[in-house]
């Protein structure tokens, strides 16, 4: 499984990756409005920024909702840095747009979705990533995780290529249930990340390995 970090703070970033375990990130309008990232230019450079933190694949956002804007914005994203991943939302002119970008070899995240005829739709097209809102949908009371398992199932049963990426987690226990189900990504705030840390036996084990050694060393 993958992991990559949900935000905009190149703090958060680097200490997501610092520890290892980082293979990307997603982001968005509204986190780079959270970071105080405003303007189109600061945007742009913001995406730089974090390309040249993380070696891996960065999701960034077209804005334009019509196939035309797009292709335009997507196409100047995806030239910023090779590791630009094309963020498009699961609209009737989206599809085209993912269709699009991959005949022409360029990656992209099917973002907003939260049905398995809209996974369907984006792995025809030939999305690279598929982000399902998995928070989102347990907000109104639909259980997101069993929407990763739908979309795994009908992914395997067909052998799409589309990385099931799951997105919109909100603690721990979704990246676990993510795992346990085969979700290809997961996407968090680092809270969620290093919250996979924490057990209470550990710091019990530790404290007491830490205490026999010290009596040893009197």
């Amino acid at each position: 499984m993958k992991f990559f970090i949900d935000t905009a703070n190149l703090d958060e970033i680097r200490e997501a990756n610092d520890m290892g375990i980082l293979d990307g990130v997603t982001t968005n309008p509204s986190l780079m409005a959270k970071e105080g990232i405003i303007g189109a230019d600061r945007i742009l450079k913001h995406y730089v920024d974090i390309c040249n933190i993380v070696d891996g694949d960065v999701s960034a956002e077209v804005i334009a909702t019509d196939y035309a804007g797009m292709i335009k914005e997507g196409e100047n994203l995806a030239a910023l840095h090779k590791n630009i991943v094309v963020k498009i939302p699961m609209i009737k002119d989206g599809i085209k747009a993912i269709r699009y970008f991959s005949d022409k070899g360029i990656k992209t995240n099917c973002t907003l979705v939260f049905s398995a005829g809209q996974a369907l739709l984006a792995a025809k097209a030939g999305a690279t990533y598929l982000s399902p809102f998995i928070g989102r949908l347990d907000d109104v009371s639909q259980n997101g995780v069993d929407l990763i398992a739908q979309i795994r199932l009908i992914y395997d049963n067909y052998m799409f290529e589309t990385q099931i990426l799951a997105a919109s987690v909100r603690h721990t226990m979704h990246i676990i249930q993510c795992a346990e189900v085969g979700a290809d990504v997961m996407t968090g705030p680092l809270s969620s990340i290093k919250g996979l840390l924490n057990h209470p036996l550990t710091d019990i084990g530790l404290e007491k390995f830490l205490a026999d050694y010290a009596k040893g060393n009197k």
